[in-house]
């Protein structure tokens, strides 16, 4: 093969058309062997290769179809491929080689005519295909025969309504019950590609056509493996024993050498798994996936990266997985950045309170690389470890505080960050440790890191002796800090003077910073603040610190977790593009046909509870008329109903899709797919139930009783606070 790809190289010389076409008249002459014919094409096939244009040949290189020998009809058709479109007018020269190859005795001649004939999709060419793959489907040889498979599906693509008349999906449907395993592939391989069109034929399978698949798995190439495997997510268990049966027989494939293969036979065994409720057969399962993930982590750094990211996935919906793996995931010296990113959130992902000291002492090790990003994450890392498990808080925030010490800029400012997280978590516990953090406090001078540490000294403020000194530092510059820095030292400075009313310097900062949000700052959020802040003060300072200090909800690592719903959705394109980016196809690729699960009897009640329903936009390509009588006309009495009546009759893409109108189901197929999407964006923010409109007079032993004129004559429905110096009025 190496010495015939040398001797290939001297055809890619760029030529000319004229010395082409003389070249190709001079083979007609004394070419017995076709040997100047087979020269004269290699060479135009090497200019097409290199970007030339070699249309005007067009007539010149069809004249050589008539020739018997294999090599030189696979370069003629190649070049009808590539310019079949273009010289469209012309393709009738070309359709008796076709037909009369169609029924040549040789089987390859036979494939390669009706697969080009399949490439072009001219109305020309279509008409004459349609016959001849009819017959092709029904070869007695099956490579015609898996050929003719893919060919339907490019027929669809040209012309979806010859095809379903033609009959054409039936007889796919057919070819899926073929004695040759390649054949079966390719058929399902076609039918899931029309199955994926927005307009296509709902493509279902029923027990008896899956089990007659994974017959087939065993002859299969891996392509074939991949594409069968894939179809089963297409078959909805009615019984749990059902998909307990089809996973037994799917779990040989976790054996599979192809890490393609291994990824899909988990996608199906997931999948499988919200139709079983044997615990047992469950937690076998989640056994038997765990070794070949492993092993895929053997492979070169993109198959890593791969199988990462679609563990990453997997972990949050079966945590037994990998639960006692989590040594497997700690990083080499020589990975990639992106590979010890991806190991570095499974491990947190699989540490608990068993393994919590081996992922901590690693994590320190991380922390003092040489890659900043890294080193940043890993010391992130150690405080949420923190925040997840509780019996190793003390030791992260040791470590921390030891990381703090080594006074590098970028690792001090993460720990800052980590640390006030940890604080909410563990209210009143680690608090001993701020004056170490003040101390570091010249060296915070990211926006994130900055605001974190100003929202400790706004918090504790009754703990900082000299809180009023660092505020008034931190708000040196104030006007040029960004909007996350501004915002963090407003309510900082409210805080602090909350804690300190009496304080000379305190209310000088107060009335410095508001008086700066409310009228030399741009920003709407933080003008609004400013004005939301001087109002409470001004109306009651009780009520205001019993807004602003209100207990907190401690944070947790659920925030973390993926919404079950999106989950299962996910985990449906595991080992697809979608599982590395943890988004769904649909999402970013367009006429992308999103997948979910499919109600049943058999399916889990906690996955039937968060099912999301998948709507296909098949819409009509011209406007719906509705007869009958209009909406009626508003009037004021029908606020409501009229806003109701708008709602409905315009079309929201994000909220609700338009369905379209019932057909009969093709195939014996149901049209269960085209539900409606429904809206469920909807969520309880959890407000915390502050009643703002009847506010409490102060009681005359309140400590914030004198200050009722403090901010002095400011009007509740003022829009800004009047120009009156509020040290005069304090």
């Amino acid at each position: 093969m190496s010495g015939q790809g040398g001797q290939d190289a001297k055809f890619f010389q760029r030529g000319k058309i004229q010395e082409f076409r003389a070249e190709l008249e001079a083979a007609e002459a004394k070419d017995k062997k076709f040997t100047k014919r087979k020269t004269v094409l290699k060479k135009i096939v090497a200019n097409i290769t290199m970007g030339n244009d070699m249309s005007p040949l067009f007539t010149d290189v069809v004249q050589c179809l008539g020739t018997p020998l294999l090599e030189i009809k696979k370069m003629v058709y190649l070049f009808l491929v590539c310019y079949g479109r273009q010289k469209a007018d012309q393709l009738h020269l070309v359709i008796p080689s076709f037909l009369q190859d169609c029924n040549d005795r040789n089987p390859l001649v036979r494939a390669l005519a009706v697969r080009t004939m399949s490439y072009i999709p001219t109305p020309v060419v279509i008409e004459a295909l349609t016959d001849q793959l009819r017959h092709c489907l029904k070869d007695r040889d099956p490579y015609v025969r898996k050929t003719a498979a893919i060919c339907v599906a490019k027929l669809y693509a040209a012309d979806p309504r010859k095809a379903e008349k033609g009959g054409f999906v039936e007889m796919l449907r057919d070819l899926l019950l073929d004695s040759n395993a390649t054949v079966v592939a390719n058929a399902v391989a076609a039918l899931s590609e029309i199955g994926d069109r927005q307009d296509g034929v709902i493509f279902k399978l029923n027990l008896t056509v899956a089990n007659k698949l994974l017959t087939a798995l065993g002859e299969s190439s891996e392509w074939g493996t991949i594409y069968i495997l894939d179809s089963l997510l297409r078959y909805v268990p009615e019984r749990h024993e059902d998909a307990e049966m089809i996973a037994e027989r799917v779990i040989i494939q976790l054996n599979h050498a192809n890490s393609a293969v291994v990824l899909t036979a988990i996608k199906v065994l997931l999948y499988l798994m919200n139709y079983m409720d044997n615990r047992k057969i469950m937690e076998y399962i989640c056994r038997k996936m765990g070794p070949p993930l492993v092993t895929l982590l053997s492979s070169g750094p993109e198959v890593q990266y791969v199988a990462l990211r679609n563990i990453l996935l997997i972990i949050q919906r079966r945590p037994a997985v990998l639960k006692n793996d989590v040594k497997v995931f700690f990083c080499k010296y020589n990975d990639p950045i992106y590979v010890k990113l991806a190991k570095l959130e499974i491990m947190y992902r699989l540490a608990r309170e068993e393994n919590a000291r081996e992922v901590l002492a690693e994590l320190q090790e991380y922390a003092s690389e040489v890659d900043v990003d890294f080193v940043r994450k890993a010391v992130r890392s150690i405080g949420r470890l923190a925040i997840k498990v509780q019996a190793a808080a003390d030791a992260c925030i040791q470590a921390l505080l030891e990381l703090i010490e080594t006074k590098v800029t970028y690792v001090v400012q993460e720990a800052v960050i980590v640390i006030k997280d940890v604080f909410r978590r563990y209210p009143g516990k680690y608090e001993g440790i701020i004056p170490t953090l003040c101390e570091h406090l010249d060296q915070l001078d990211e926006p994130e890191s900055k605001a974190a540490m100003i929202w400790i000294v706004g918090q504790f403020a009754n703990r900082i002796d000299n809180a009023d000194e660092l505020m008034d530092d931190l708000t040196y510059t104030f006007l040029e800090d960004p909007t996350e820095v501004q915002l963090a030292l407003l309510t900082a400075a409210v805080k602090l003077f909350i804690y300190k009313p009496h304080s000379d310097t305190t209310k000088a900062l107060v009335h410095k910073v508001l008086k700066w949000a409310t009228e030399e700052v741009d920003n709407p959020d933080l003008r609004d603040r400013g004005f939301m802040y001087w109002r409470m003060l001004a109306i009651n300072p009780t009520v205001a610190g019993e807004i602003v200090l209100a207990e907190k909800p401690p944070i947790t690592t659920d925030a973390d977790r993926m919404d079950r719903g999106a989950l299962d959705q996910l985990l449906l394109h595991t080992g697809t593009l979608g599982s590395i980016y943890h988004k769904n196809p649909e999402t970013f690729i367009r006429n992308a046909t999103g997948k979910a699960l499919t109600d049943s009897p058999a399916l889990n009640p906690l996955s039937r509870q968060v099912l999301v329903p998948i709507a296909r936009t098949n819409l009509p390509p011209t406007a719906v008329h509705i007869p009958g009588p209009g909406p009626p006309e508003p009037s004021q009495g029908a606020a409501p109903a009229t806003a109701d009546l708008l709602q409905a009759d315009v079309p929201a893409p994000a909220a609700a899709a338009v369905a379209p109108a019932p057909s009969p189901a093709r195939n014996g197929t149901s049209n269960d797919l085209m539900a409606t999407r429904s809206s469920q964006d909807s969520r309880d923010d959890g407000g915390d139930g502050d009643d703002d409109d009847a506010v409490p007079r102060a009681a005359p032993s309140d400590p914030y009783a004198g200050l009722d004129n403090a901010f002095g004559g400011y009007m509740a429905d003022e829009p800004r606070p009047q120009n009156r110096d509020l040290l005069d009025m304090i």
